[in-house]
């Protein structure tokens, strides 16, 4: 054996002592009871990600009952011995449906709501039915259903179960990246995580992304906004291209105090600059402050525009400390200032279409802003 291969098997035995799993076979009816008892944690951001279809869950009960085998479900154990649910949310929420024990708000699921099968493709004659229709014997089947369930032990590395959850939820029912990163990076650490989803609960905030789609707020992007502002005011000598990656490694690198680029974020002040900037664009401009001009480019459009987002909240904090949201002849004449900014031709070429993510476009499109919005305290 050469020494690079004697090499790589060290490494590797090194690197799976960071991690100790043992595995249970554990019936559906003691599933549904450890998450009465609370023994086994579906938090409420996961419930939120619950994305099968009425089809889909459909299927997956007739493959229960059919006793076609299914994959194992992750948990990760907690130090009091209880377990935290990271891979298998859209088969336990199928089932839980069924039973009618799902709370799932988002997607208008509660507690005493059976879900109807539909579209079994293989037995047909279970479409139309609710859990109270089947037979006893079904009943019981699938109550006695057992499940593959693997523990990652306590005392496992978290790096390690960051890594897992991550690369077990980038495939299957398709989340967007922020899902993933608010998922995934409070295994490291939750703080920044909870920061990031409180901030965008605070209403000026709300107030300046009114015009953000319903898919979008789904899909967590406000959220990603809010992440998004952090990460280029803080790190944007770090950003290459990739927004997704490079948003990714921020909140990585924020929430992960072992990482060889840990970066020291002060939660007070970054908190206190954050409900100040989108303060004082709710004051100027209101729930248009980030639209786009419309097509006839006489007035602003009920759109959020992200190329504005950017260019404005980056571009104002060099004045930021020396504007008062309480001012309303400032505040007025900031927002103559925006306006004037959106309908400069050379601010609509950086900020139309798609494609202007490159770092030079990015700075480019701050700059302008900035030195626009600057005039307001001339």
């Amino acid at each position: 054996m050469t020494t690079t291969a004697i090499g790589l098997l060290q490494a590797i035995e090194e690197q799976k002592k960071r991690l100790t799993t043992t595995s249970l076979d554990l019936s559906f009816n003691e599933l549904v009871d450890m998450i009465g008892t609370q023994e086994l944690n579906i938090q409420p951001d996961f419930q939120r990600l619950f994305q099968w279809s009425p089809a889909t869950q459909s299927r997956f009960i007739e493959s229960l009952l059919l006793e076609m085998p299914i994959p194992p479900i992750y948990v990760i154990e907690s130090e009091e011995n209880k377990y935290l649910l990271i891979d298998g949310l859209q088969r336990i929420s199928s089932y839980l449906h069924f039973r009618g024990k799902l709370n799932a708000p988002e997607n208008d699921v509660q507690v005493g709501h059976m879900l109807q099968l539909c579209d079994c493709d293989i037995i047909p004659a279970f479409n139309g039915l609710t859990f109270d229709d089947l037979p006893t014997s079904l009943q019981i089947r699938l109550k006695r259903y057992f499940v593959r369930v693997e523990v990652v032990r306590f005392g496992s590395d978290p790096q390690y179960q960051y890594y897992m959850f991550k690369r077990l939820n980038t495939g299957g029912v398709l989340l967007t990246e922020q899902q993933i990163r608010n998922c995934t990076i409070r295994l490291l650490n939750p703080e920044f995580n909870d920061f990031i989803a409180l901030l965008a609960t605070d209403p000026d905030y709300q107030a300046t992304t009114t015009y953000l789609t319903t898919e979008q707020r789904k899909g967590w992007y406000d959220q990603e906004l809010v992440l998004r502002f952090f990460a280029f005011k803080n790190a944007i000598s770090s950003y290459v291209h990739e927004i997704g990656d490079f948003l990714t490694e921020y909140m990585e690198r924020v929430s992960d105090s072992e990482h060889i680029e840990h970066l020291v974020f002060d939660y007070d002040s970054e908190r206190l600059i954050f409900l100040k900037t989108f303060q004082i664009f709710q004051r100027s401009l209101g729930d248009r402050a980030f639209s786009r001009l419309n097509a006839k480019q006489t007035d602003l459009a009920d759109a959020f525009g992200i190329y504005h987002f950017e260019a404005l909240t980056l571009g104002i904090q060099p004045i930021l400390d020396q504007l008062s949201p309480d001012d309303e002849i400032q505040m007025a004449r900031l927002g103559e200032a925006i306006m004037s900014l959106k309908k400069e031709p050379e601010f609509i070429g950086m900020t139309k279409g798609g494609g202007k993510n490159s770092l030079g476009l990015l700075k480019r499109r701050v700059a302008f802003a900035a030195e626009k919005l600057s005039t307001v305290l001339a």
